[in-house]
């Protein structure tokens, strides 16, 4: 067993103490922009996302949010919406929307931790991970459907189709 792995085995470490030693051992930018609260940016291969994750104790959740800036024109915003709710069927884990005001496409997720349960580096690597890969996966989708003139339908073939071979 690592050191690392065994830091992390600690009962008493706060969520976001794992997650800003993730951002440091993949050396993704990060701000602690307060102790139940983390901000960073993660390199992905259409674009850089940013992450933030928060800690509510309160509600006892730990909250992901995944943003990337998008500014459809206003016309095609019906298909956009349209395929937002076809990508959130596909999506187990989280879900997309689009804040228009912000201009930001978001992914949330929330692990709820009630009873005092304490997340684990897996879960939350699992976190980061499944938000950046459905980001990778469906953000060819969004521009075909909201710069490529294509349907929801059209656009989702791209997001599901299957690669084979080697490049």
């Amino acid at each position: 067993m690592s050191l690392t792995e065994q830091y992390y085995e600690t009962e008493d470490l706060h969520p976001i103490d794992i997650v800003e030693n993730l951002a440091e051992h993949h050396e993704w930018d990060f701000d602690r922009v307060a102790d139940d609260q983390i901000a960073m940016a993660v390199e992905g291969q259409w674009r850089t996302y940013s992450i933030t994750l928060a800690w509510s104790g309160y509600d006892e959740t730990l909250r992901l949010i995944c943003t990337f800036e998008m500014e459809p024109p206003e016309h095609r915003l019906p298909e956009l919406f349209e395929i937002l709710n076809i990508i959130n069927d596909r999506c187990w884990a989280g879900a997309f929307t689009y804040w228009h005001d912000q201009r930001l496409m978001v992914y949330r997720y929330g692990l709820v931790l009630s009873g005092g349960q304490s997340a684990g580096h897996e879960q939350i690597t699992n976190m980061i991970n499944s938000a950046v890969s459905s980001a990778e996966r469906f953000y060819p989708a969004f521009q075909l459907v909201g710069w490529g003139d294509r349907t929801p339908a059209e656009a989702m073939q791209v997001a599901i189709a299957e690669a084979y071979g080697r490049a």
